[in-house]
């Protein structure tokens, strides 16, 4: 304690250095502490699983052309054709894909009457049939799955009482402890009865907050127009023999279609998260430079206090100064700077939380990231000083009986 006094006093009579190097250790810190918060956030959403095989389901979009064709049987006909192909788990059609950015959102109610009728969380409204839940992979946690034949053919179809599959998110979010299957709901006049729950199928919008809210009705929209929609699950991984398996088999049954938009849902998570995945590189990138700025800062001032304090320490280390004792004095000086950069540093990280919180929708900074970046300063740091500081300690003594 009794050399801290003498070393502000040095470091007091030329002040700019380390005062710089302050700014930087305040900047490095509140900087650094938030972007490291953001790249962790960022991870956290692209590691949550979509509840689907990502790997095993391949799907793909169909358009059929040609005069007099009827597209309904043409579907049917095209469902048949791909669960026969070998290695094929199951085939459905559907309307929309898990984190394909682009899709259906809908609402649900509690009952048909706008006036009365509490509103449910928002979610993603996938359509299929049957086979459905089988070829996205999904986990049937309660209830059951659509009975075959009872599926609506179109929107238009009411031959067929409206079902719904949820997910658990949903059921949470919309009945909380209480058992979702059997409960009914309303998409305007609609009655939907909910049969089952999923364990997980998140929308098409990874930023979108209802993401994990995904129901699927027992709605088959394949077949109302010339443009579908189809999902395959199969064994084999190599989507690329497959893919060519199925454009074989459906040309050969008709030529007079185009296939097109083949992609895995591996394939789509990695176009989701594409921004995010930058922005973790980027903010990443931006920390490693701010800390060896940092680290050169110090590690510079250093080096220029030795050439300037070069007969001081040859008259410290004449006067019994140990080496030990001259690497103290450097590691010193770095700690003090460190520590008053650190306090005002996490009181500014706090502060610029708090902005983006305000601005972007993000959550509070917990107290861990500006601690490790502390720590993680004072490592560095440390080490950028102790090699410098190593060669003042190396001063022999007989340097303080030169002339200048």
């Amino acid at each position: 304690m009794t050399a801290i006094k003498p070393i502000l006093s040095a470091m007091l009579r030329s002040r700019s250095a380390p005062i710089l190097l302050l700014f930087q250790i305040i900047l490095s810190v509140a900087i650094v502490a938030n972007a490291a918060f953001i790249i962790h956030q960022r991870l956290g959403l692209m590691d949550r699983p979509s509840g689907a095989a990502e790997t095993e389901v391949l799907s793909f979009k169909l358009y059929n052309y040609g005069e007099g064709m009827d597209l309904a049987q043409r579907s049917r006909r095209d469902l048949e054709i791909l669960r026969a192909l070998p290695g094929v788990k199951a085939v459905a059609p559907a309307n929309m894909l898990p984190l394909g950015m682009s899709g259906w959102m809908s609402g649900f109610a509690d009952g048909p009457d706008p006036e009365t009728a509490k509103s449910l969380p928002g979610m993603a409204f996938y359509m299929g049939d049957e086979h459905l839940v089988d070829a996205l992979g999904l986990t049937l946690i309660e209830g059951r799955n659509f009975i075959p034949g009872r599926i609506a053919q179109g929107l238009e179809d009411t031959s067929e009482p409206r079902e719904a599959i949820v997910t658990r998110a949903f059921a949470r979010a919309a009945f909380g402890e209480d058992s979702a299957v059997g409960k009914r709901v309303y998409e305007g006049s609609t009655l939907f009865t909910i049969v089952g729950v999923v364990d997980r199928l998140q929308g098409a919008w990874v930023n979108n907050d209802d993401i994990e809210n995904s129901v699927i009705a027992n709605i088959n929209i394949n077949g109302s127009g010339p443009f579908n929609t189809l999902v395959i699950r199969a064994e084999a991984v190599d989507h690329t023999f497959l893919q060519e398996a199925i454009r074989a088999a459906l040309h050969k049954d008709d030529a007079r279609r185009v296939l097109f938009a083949f992609k895995s849902i591996a394939d789509y998570r990695q176009r989701a998260y594409s921004q995010h995945a930058m922005m973790a590189f980027v903010l990443s990138a931006m920390i490693v430079l701010l800390l060896a700025i940092t680290a050169l800062g110090l590690s510079g001032m250093v080096m220029f206090n030795i050439e300037r304090r070069t007969r001081q320490i040859g008259t410290r280390r004449a006067l019994g100064a140990t080496r030990g004792n001259i690497l103290g004095w450097f590691l010193t000086e770095n700690y003090l700077l460190l520590g008053a950069g650190a306090l005002i540093g996490t009181l500014l990280a706090y502060e610029l939380s708090q902005q983006l919180m305000n601005y972007f929708s993000l959550s509070g900074l917990a107290w861990q990231y500006p601690a490790m970046t502390v720590a993680l300063l004072f490592l560095v740091t440390t080490v950028a000083v102790v090699i410098p500081a190593r060669k003042a300690a190396a001063i022999s003594p007989s340097i303080a009986t030169r002339s200048v």
